[in-house]
């Protein structure tokens, strides 16, 4: 996989501890077009609030990212550390220090070893020449279980570009980000309202529409740069280049998305939660997620028991416009109830075998209107629970 004029590095920092690489740079040979989008959590790690600012003026041409350490809830101290990391790298690599932009994963609350980020920025510059994209992937994993990537390619006027990206996040997701990373890189030139625009749109149908536990964190960043070094005649809205271009990222982030789900700590079950029939799709998104973040729903998948009525409870408390004499609901192709009421033992019988599959959909029609959203989801398992009491240790 290509992807002109972006290069590559990772490093042991030891940052939470030894033995693996944790702390990555991604590096345009020339400045990028560059949009980002932030958790919307009120409290945020120092990395998003130094990130927010530098990506104003709609360019970026660094990345630098640990995991093992979130850097949030630190203070002003936090802030220093931020601040000084994207000063160093900006001096390393000879650029602004707002075209760099500092991202964090890791444990809340706990200070960054700075000196350790200080002295492992000369060895992560002197790598770019030799490093990949999947060295970035591996880097910025915590729980996950497997590194995150994705690529798609199109063509401009002719020229052919390359859209990837890589994600980590197993844990604390839910839309509106999460404890979530993705960045996203291209070769393609693209007009920088047009990039925002579309890009924030394929957010919106892909990390802000899952859920593995419902939890949002503080270090959600999810950041597109195109350096535009593939040649191609700039990429507008409207054009065909431009319906191209929105598809391959929409793929991409979809893509991403449902890896994150299909790695949420302890699952075992992929579940895409399917709504229709709402009054609008605001009512629509609020009834799949209720449904999505159910730990009744979720205990019910990871035990392959077809409790049917579950579902209908999270519908009626979601907050959308409910009938219940309307409701209906499908486990795959699977009719579970109608109008509101049961559909038989048989059915209980059948819907349970299809919970017994590794993926499978959830539809809720809600006989209202013609809002319709989708989300995906896990179960919630005893593995979970496993996972998170002891995250720190």
């Amino acid at each position: 996989m290509v992807i002109k004029g972006f290069q590559f590095s990772a490093v042991e920092a030891a940052i939470k501890k030894a033995g693996r690489k944790d702390l990555a740079l991604i590096y345009s040979e020339v400045p990028a077009t560059a949009a980002a989008v932030f958790t919307t959590s009120a409290v945020k790690a120092a990395p998003v609030l130094v990130s927010s600012e530098h990506i104003a003026g709609g360019f970026a041409q660094a990345l630098i990212v640990n995991s093992g350490n979130a850097n949030a809830c630190t203070g002003e101290p936090g802030m220093t550390v931020a601040r000084e990391t994207s000063h160093l790298v900006a001096g390393a690599l000879g650029i602004d220090t707002t075209a760099v932009q500092v991202c964090s994963t890791g444990v809340i609350g706990v200070q960054m070893p700075m000196e350790r980020i200080r002295t492992s920025i000369p060895a992560l510059v002197d790598g770019l020449t030799s490093g990949t994209l999947d060295d970035i992937a591996q880097a910025i994993m915590t729980t996950d279980t497997f590194p995150k990537m994705e690529a798609s390619g199109g063509q401009a006027g002719g020229v052919s570009y390359t859209v990837a990206g890589i994600a980590k996040g197993a844990g604390m997701i839910m839309p509106n980000m999460a404890t979530m990373l993705s960045f996203i890189i291209t070769d393609a030139a693209v007009e920088p309202t047009f990039l925002q625009q579309t890009f924030r749109r394929a957010v919106g149908t892909s990390f802000n529409a899952i859920t593995v536990d419902g939890d949002m964190s503080t270090n959600d960043t999810c950041l597109i740069m195109a350096n535009g070094m593939s040649g191609n005649p700039t990429i507008t809205e409207g054009s065909p280049e431009g319906n191209a271009f929105a598809a391959n990222l929409n793929d991409v982030l979809l893509s991403l998305a449902k890896q994150i789900v299909k790695d949420g700590e302890g699952a075992t079950k992929f579940v895409e939660i399917r709504v229709s029939g709402a009054k609008n799709d605001t009512d629509a998104k609020r009834a799949a997620m209720a449904i999505a973040n159910s730990s009744l729903v979720k205990t019910a998948f990871f035990g392959q028991d077809a409790n049917w009525g579950r579902i209908f409870a999270a519908v009626g408390y979601s907050g959308a416009e409910v009938d219940q004499s309307l409701l209906s609901l499908h486990f795959d192709d699977v009719c579970m109830a109608r109008n509101g009421i049961f559909a038989g033992e048989d059915a209980e019988a059948r819907g349970s075998e299809v919970l017994k599959q590794k993926e499978f959909a959830v539809s809720v029609g809600l006989g209202i209107g013609s809002g319709t959203a989708t989300v995906y989801t896990s179960d919630l398992t005893h593995e979970y629970i496993s996972i998170n009491a002891d995250y720190r240790s």
